[in-house]
């Protein structure tokens, strides 16, 4: 018998679940061990020190944090439930109930190991993250059948990258987490007072403007077979700034940060020149992918390669606009009528933008890397490549699948994530039949709940890697699916 509505739901599907998100908690004890062991004693004292430096951040005065920066997440874990919050500490206990959550296979991403791959410190940034993936793909080895931790790569340069992703693979791990950009010091800032600059970033996403070429990194990403998850926190970014107020932070910042990397690879050309790229923007929701894809369409329509020639300045009729201005506002002419027609023409140019009068059309091309003369070809650049995480209780994630309200009829690419293991999962157990409302209340039907469920997670890791799932307790399922 069932021992949750979740197992009973997943009992009269006829497809696996996939978890494209759960979380666990490490043993910190443990995992600082393995720092010990991995990095020396010194890298260890290092990571003590930052560790206690947060906390005492949490317990300063508002005023302190004010001139400092955000408030960071405290108590973001469930402690009521004493069953889920040991479950995602301890694999064993994890992969037993995952009958019980309804779950066939789970990918895991960390709680320590994000923070660890973006420290500013080079050093301790490549020490930790190489640790944190020697202590994940021991932890989780013995349940590999059902269950994956993402290993964590640190994305400050291209070649520590590249060499953490070759170490994960060496220990068998199968996708990779990387942070959806890097605050990087700004350099005018830095050259005047490289304390202060460490409070003035700008970002980097690796995809457009960036500080290196990142081409390696994904090219190493394919032939490893590794696809590409994004779970970054952008709280202390921009407006998510708050000293006082932790909720006011987290609304909508794993989003900001996966749609300013999105739009960075995908204007940056990465999906055009890497078409085997698959990425996971996780806990954005459905909602973000659906406004991104509207937007880089209603953009390319109006400042594609086509659309931005119709704003060229060259194309005013001087003669024409001169005219109508002396006809509607003969006032105007006769007091500005000494200045240069340039002036007089392009006046709002403060609020809009500069005028640019060297600029020629076809470098004013936004769109120009993705060398598309189409929609649908953006759209080919887009749909099969994103991939945006939605938690389990999410009303919204419906509207990925709405082709008559989103753009060229697209489906945009969204996969049921759990979040088990964090605040926001008050019952590990129940998010499946969270999830499955959408089913019951006629917003999702049987052939998009397993899209959202199955078949897009599915493509989403082995659109990389066709073998993700060899070895694995849905390893028939995939092939089936795969093959068809």
């Amino acid at each position: 018998m069932p021992t949750s509505k979740s197992e009973a739901i997943r009992a009269k599907l006829s497809h696996p679940v996939i978890d494209g998100d759960a979380h666990y908690l490490e043993f910190a004890p443990l995992f600082y061990d393995y720092v010990r062991d991995v990095a020396g004693g010194e890298i260890a004292q290092q990571y003590e020190a930052m560790r206690k430096a947060v906390t005492a951040h949490l317990a300063t005065p508002l005023e302190e944090r004010r001139r400092t920066r955000s408030l960071s997440v405290f108590w973001g874990f469930p402690t009521d439930n004493t069953l889920d919050r040991m479950t995602a500490t301890l694999p064993k206990l994890y992969y037993e109930r995952l009958g019980e959550m309804g779950l066939d296979y789970a990918v895991l991403y960390p709680t320590l190991g994000a923070f660890s791959m973006e420290t500013p410190i080079d050093e301790l940034r490549q020490a930790l993250s190489r640790a944190f993936n020697c202590y994940a793909a021991d932890q989780f080895s013995e349940f590999s059948d059902r269950m994956t931790p993402a290993a964590v790569i640190p994305m400050h340069h291209p070649d520590e990258a590249i060499a953490e992703l070759e170490h994960a693979a060496s220990l068998g791990l199968k996708t990779a987490m990387i942070a959806g950009c890097v605050r990087r010091p700004n350099p005018a800032v830095a050259e005047h007072n490289p304390e202060l600059a460490r409070l003035c970033t700008w970002i980097d996403t690796y995809g457009l403007d960036s500080l290196h070429d990142y081409d390696p990194v994904w090219r190493r990403c394919i032939e490893l077979g590794m696809p590409i998850a994004n779970h970054t926190a952008g709280m202390g970014l921009n407006e998510r700034n708050m000293p006082s107020n932790y909720v006011y932070n987290h609304i909508g910042h794993f989003a900001a940060v996966g749609e300013a990397l999105c739009k960075s690879l995908l204007l940056g050309g990465v999906t055009r020149r890497f078409p085997e790229l698959r990425v996971a923007f996780l806990e954005g929701g459905a909602t973000s992918g659906v406004r991104l894809w509207s937007d880089l369409v209603s953009h390319y329509e109006k400042r594609g390669a086509e659309g931005v020639r119709l704003l060229d300045p060259k194309r005013l009729d001087r003669k024409r606009a001169l005219e109508l201005m002396h006809e509607y506002a003969p006032e105007l002419t006769e007091r500005y009528g000494s200045l240069p027609e340039d002036e007089i023409l392009f006046s709002t140019d403060i609020g809009m933008g500069h005028y640019f009068p060297d600029l020629r059309a076809e470098d004013a091309d936004d769109y120009a890397a993705c060398e598309i003369s189409s929609l649908e070809e953006l759209r080919d650049l887009f749909v099969p490549h994103f991939y945006f995480g939605c938690e389990a209780d999410d009303p919204l994630s419906a509207w990925a699948f709405r082709r008559e309200a989103n753009p060229l009829g697209a489906q945009i690419k969204v996969i049921m994530s759990s979040d088990n293991g964090h605040w926001d999962v008050q019952h590990m157990s129940h998010a499946l039949a969270e999830a499955y409302e959408l089913v019951e209340k006629g917003l999702l039907d049987d052939e998009e709940f397993e899209a959202y469920c199955f078949t897009n997670s599915l493509e989403l890791y082995a659109g990389t890697n066709p073998g993700f799932f060899d070895g694995t307790a849905i390893a028939a399922e995939a092939s089936a699916a795969l093959a068809g």
